[in-house]
C-alpha cells in the first residue's frame, strides 16, 4: 500500500506513508487527497515527495574534549569529529492546496510577532526564544499536525502551503476538522494528551531574577515580601547554585547554602514555594557528569545527558532528588532544554533565518539523530514528570521549561518565551506570541516580566552571566541604567500589568533588580501600580484556578485569541494585541510609553489612552469602572500607569477573592461572585486541595454557576466529594451606559 488514510474519530484523520511503501530511490505521490467537512473540501494534499538522504554519526576518534563557557553554560566539544555513514532516510516535502480566505495560525512561539503565517516562511527548530510545534491551526475549519520530531521548514505562498521535513524514515500527519478553532485544538489534545493540572500556587506571583546568590538572601527576599505585605507564592533559585566551576551539578554550594532543607523550610513557613533551576549540561569535572559517563548515558560528543534514554532520565531524576527534591523543593526549572542552540545564540550580528536553522541543525546532528532535532526538551520533561509522579505523589509536577514540543503539555510544564529584550517592540510582539501558544494547544505560557536583557551598550551594568563584555545580538535592551531609569520602570510596570493577566505570573531577568521595592516605595506611582496588580492577581485566583481546571479537562486555552470566541466578527481577524483571559476578560496590554521617553525625558501632553476593539455580538463592561459599552466598535480606553484596559463580557460570571497573601490562604474559595448582566451565562468554579493528585480519584468540587437574565437570578449546583462551604456573596453588575 502506498499510503494509508484512516478516520480515527470524528474530526481526526491520519495519513501515513509507511517505510515499506517508499522505495530506496524515493517516491513522488501527486495523486491528491481531499479532506472534507460537511461534504465540502477544506484542504487538499496535492503532492508528497521522498528524497533519499544519508544520515551520519560523528565519532571523536582519539580526540580529547575541550570545554568553553557559553550563554548556556559549560559546553564540552571537540573540533576533530569524524563523519561516518550511519543509515538511510529521506527528506520529505508535503504540499497542500488551501482556500484563499483562511488565516494560518499557531505553530508555536517565535520572536517576530507574526500572527497570520500566510505568505510567510517559518523555520521550525528549537532555540532560545523559539518553541517550534508543527501544529497549524486555521480559520478554515481544519488544522494540520505533522507527526515528526525533525526540523521542518514551513512555507506559504498564495493558496499553497508546504512542509519540508528534514529527515524521516516514513511520514505521518493528522488532519483535524471542526466547527471552530476550539474543536481543532481539542482534536490536537485527543492525539497528544490533555494538559496537566497545575497546583493552585503556580497561578500566584513568582519572584525570580538572575540570580539570588545565597540561602540567606532567599530567606531575606521572602521575609521582605511578607513584611511589606506584598503577596507571593514562589521564590526561584536561578543557575550557579553549585560550587564554582561545576556547572550543572545538582548539588548546592555548602558555603553559600549551608543548610538547604532549613532554607526551604523557612520559605515554606511563610507560605511560599521554592523552585530550582536545573540544567542538562554538566561540567566534565562534576560528580554528576562522572556518573553519567560511567554508565554510558551521555549524548555522543557532548556533556549532555541522553534524555532520549529511559535509564538516563531515571539517573537524572535520581541526581535531582539527592539534594534538591529531598529538601522539599516544589518545582524545577529545566533551563536550556534546547541544548544545541549555541551556534545561533552567539555573535554580534543576528544571522539570517535560514542560516540560524542551518547552524543549529549542524551542531545538533553531531550528538543526536536528525529525526529528533526538536524533541530533546520533550523527553527531558517526560523523565521529570514520570519519575516525579511515582516518587512525590503529594505534589503536582511543576516544570518551567524554555523549550517544548508536540505533547509536552501533558508533562506538568509551563513554557516561557526565553531571554527576550527590554523594549516596547518586544513587549508588543510577546502579546502575539502568547496568543499563538494558546492556539497551539499550550495553556500554560509565561515570559520574563520586564524583559530578560535590559542593558544595551553599558557593558559594566550587564548581569552576572556576562564574562566577555562584547556586543551580542541578543543583548540589546533599551535601558542601560535599569531601575534607575524611569523609562525602564514604566516599561516594567506595563509588562507586569500584562503579566497579571497571563496564565502564569512571573518576573525574571538580568542586569537590574526585579523585586517590587526596587521600583520605589509606597506612594510612588510605579511601586503602587506593581503592588496593586500583584494584589489584583490574587483577587482573581478562584477564576484563574478554574480556568486551569478547564484547560486540564477540555484543553481550553487560558490565553485566548479573539478568533476563538468571535469567529463571525471579521474585524478580529487582524487583531493580535488583545486577547481573552478565559471566557470573561478582554485584555489590551499597553505597549507604548506614555510618561517617559529616552534619556530620562518626560513625555509631555500624552493622552493616557489605548485604542481597543470590543468584539461585536455582546456588550462589554469596563473592569475597573463598571461602565457598559456596546460591542462591534473601537474605543479609546483609559490607560493611566496604574491600569491597562480590561473589559468583561456581558453574561460573564467571575468569582473573586478578597485580599489574600498567597494562593491557598482561603483554599481557593471566593468571597464574591460577580455577575455581569446583559445575557444568560454559566461558569464552573473548580475547587480541590490545590495540590497532589487526589482530584483524579474524585476529591474535587464543581460549583456550576448559572445566571438567567430573564429571572435575574444566579443558581448554584455542586458535584464532587470535596467539602466546600459556599457561603460567598453575589454582586450583580448592572449596565451603566458610558
Amino acid at each position: 500500500m502506498l499510503r494509508s488514510v484512516e478516520n480515527l474519530s470524528e474530526g481526526i484523520i491520519s495519513v501515513t506513508y509507511p517505510a515499506s511503501s517508499i522505495g530506496s530511490g524515493g517516491l513522488i505521490d501527486d495523486v491528491p487527497i481531499d479532506f472534507t467537512r460537511n461534504g465540502k473540501r477544506v484542504i487538499r494534499q496535492s503532492e508528497v515527495s521522498f528524497v533519499p538522504v544519508t544520515v551520519y554519526r560523528y565519532e571523536t576518534g582519539n580526540s580529547a574534549f575541550m570545554k568553553k563557557q557559553t550563554a548556556n553554560g559549560e559546553v564540552a566539544y571537540t573540533d576533530r569529529l569524524v563523519k561516518v555513514p550511519s543509515h538511510k532516510a529521506f527528506s520529505v516535502t508535503l504540499e497542500f492546496s488551501i482556500g484563499s480566505d483562511e488565516l494560518l495560525l499557531g505553530m508555536g512561539q517565535y520572536e517576530d510577532g507574526i500572527y497570520d503565517l500566510r505568505n510567510h516562511t517559518e523555520y521550525l527548530y528549537e532555540s532560545n526564544m523559539r518553541i517550534a510545534i508543527p501544529f497549524l491551526v486555521t480559520t478554515g475549519h481544519y488544522g494540520i499536525l505533522i507527526d515528526s520530531e525533525a526540523g521542518i521548514i514551513f512555507s506559504s505562498e498564495g493558496n499553497r502551503i508546504k512542509f519540508d521535513i528534514d529527515c524521516a524514515k516514513e511520514l505521518k500527519y493528522y488532519i483535524f476538522t471542526g466547527d471552530n478553532i476550539s474543536d481543532i485544538i481539542r482534536c490536537y489534545h485527543k492525539i497528544t494528551g490533555m494538559p496537566s493540572m497545575l497546583p493552585r500556587w503556580a497561578f500566584g506571583y513568582i519572584q525570580s531574577k538572575e540570580r539570588y546568590k545565597t540561602g540567606a538572601e532567599l530567606e531575606d527576599i521572602v521575609s521582605t515580601f511578607r513584611s511589606k505585605d506584598i503577596p507571593i507564592d514562589c521564590i526561584v533559585q536561578d543557575w550557579f547554585s553549585w560550587e564554582d566551576g561545576l556547572w550543572g551539578e545538582k548539588k548546592f554550594d555548602k558555603k553559600r547554602y549551608p543548610d538547604l532543607p532549613s532554607t526551604v523550610k523557612k520559605i515554606h513557613d511563610k507560605n511560599v514555594h521554592f523552585m530550582v533551576s536545573i540544567w542538562p549540561n554538566m561540567s566534565t569535572d562534576s560528580e554528576n557528569y562522572a556518573e553519567f559517563a560511567k554508565e554510558g548515558l551521555l549524548l555522543p560528543n557532548s556533556n549532555l545527558y541522553d534524555a532520549f534514554n529511559e535509564d538516563a532520565r531515571a539517573l537524572y531524576w535520581k541526581q535531582t532528588c539527592e539534594e534538591i527534591m529531598s529538601s522539599d523543593t516544589d518545582a524545577v526549572w529545566c533551563d536550556n532544554a534546547e541544548p544545541f542552540s549555541d551556534a545561533d545564540w552567539s555573535g554580534e550580528d543576528k544571522k539570517p533565518e535560514d542560516e540560524r536553522y542551518r547552524v543549529v541543525r549542524e551542531m545538533s546532528v553531531q550528538s543526536m539523530d536528525p529525526e529528533r532535532l526538536n524533541s530533546y526538551g520533550l523527553y527531558h520533561a517526560k523523565g521529570i514528570y514520570e519519575n516525579w509522579r511515582r516518587d512525590i505523589p503529594e505534589k503536582r509536577v511543576v516544570n518551567l521549561t524554555r523549550s517544548g514540543y508536540t505533547g509536552i503539555q501533558k508533562y506538568g510544564t509551563i513554557l516561557w518565551s526565553g531571554d527576550i529584550c527590554a523594549t516596547y517592540d518586544t513587549l508588543r510582539r510577546q502579546i502575539t506570541e502568547g496568543i499563538k501558544m494558546g492556539l497551539t494547544g499550550m495553556p500554560y505560557w509565561t515570559l520574563d516580566i520586564g524583559g530578560f536583557f535590559v542593558v544595551d551598550d553599558k557593558y559594566e551594568n550587564r548581569g552576572c552571566n556576562d564574562q566577555s563584555h562584547k556586543p551580542l545580538w541578543f543583548w540589546h535592551g533599551d535601558y542601560n541604567d535599569g531601575v534607575n531609569d524611569p523609562g525602564y520602570c514604566e516599561l516594567y510596570v506595563r509588562w507586569l500589568e500584562f503579566g497579571t493577566f497571563l496564565p502564569v505570573f512571573r518576573s525574571h531577568g538580568t542586569d537590574t533588580p526585579r523585586e517590587p521595592w526596587q521600583f520605589g516605595s509606597k506612594g510612588d506611582m510605579f511601586y503602587d501600580a506593581i503592588v496593586s496588580h500583584i494584589r489584583l492577581r490574587y483577587r482573581l485566583m478562584p477564576y484563574l484556578y478554574s480556568l486551569g481546571a478547564l484547560a486540564h479537562r477540555m484543553g481550553e486555552p487560558m490565553m485566548r485569541s479573539l478568533l476563538i470566541d468571535f469567529p463571525e466578527d471579521r474585524e478580529v481577524r487582524g487583531i493580535s494585541d488583545e486577547y481573552l483571559l478565559g471566557p470573561a476578560l478582554l485584555v489590551a496590554p499597553v505597549y507604548t510609553p506614555m510618561y517617559y521617553g529616552a534619556c530620562l525625558s518626560e513625555i509631555e501632553d500624552c493622552e493616557k489612552k489605548r485604542k481597543i476593539y470590543l468584539p461585536k455580538g455582546c456588550g462589554w463592561y469596563d473592569f475597573y469602572t463598571g461602565k457598559y459599552y456596546e460591542g462591534g466598535c473601537y474605543i479609546y480606553a483609559d490607560a493611566p500607569i496604574d491600569r491597562i484596559p480590561v473589559f468583561v463580557r456581558e453574561g460573564s460570571i467571575v468569582p473573586m477573592s478578597s485580599d489574600i497573601d498567597y494562593a491557598d490562604e482561603k483554599n481557593g474559595i471566593p468571597d464574591v461572585i460577580y455577575v455581569y448582566e446583559g445575557s444568560d451565562g454559566e461558569f464552573t468554579l473548580y475547587l480541590d486541595k490545590g495540590d497532589g493528585y487526589s482530584f483524579i480519584e474524585g476529591e474535587y468540587c464543581d460549583i456550576k454557576l448559572s445566571y438567567s437574565e430573564q429571572e435575574h437570578r444566579l443558581s448554584v449546583s455542586k458535584t464532587g466529594s470535596y467539602p466546600v462551604n459556599d457561603t460567598f456573596g453575589v454582586e450583580y453588575i448592572k449596565k451603566q451606559k458610558s
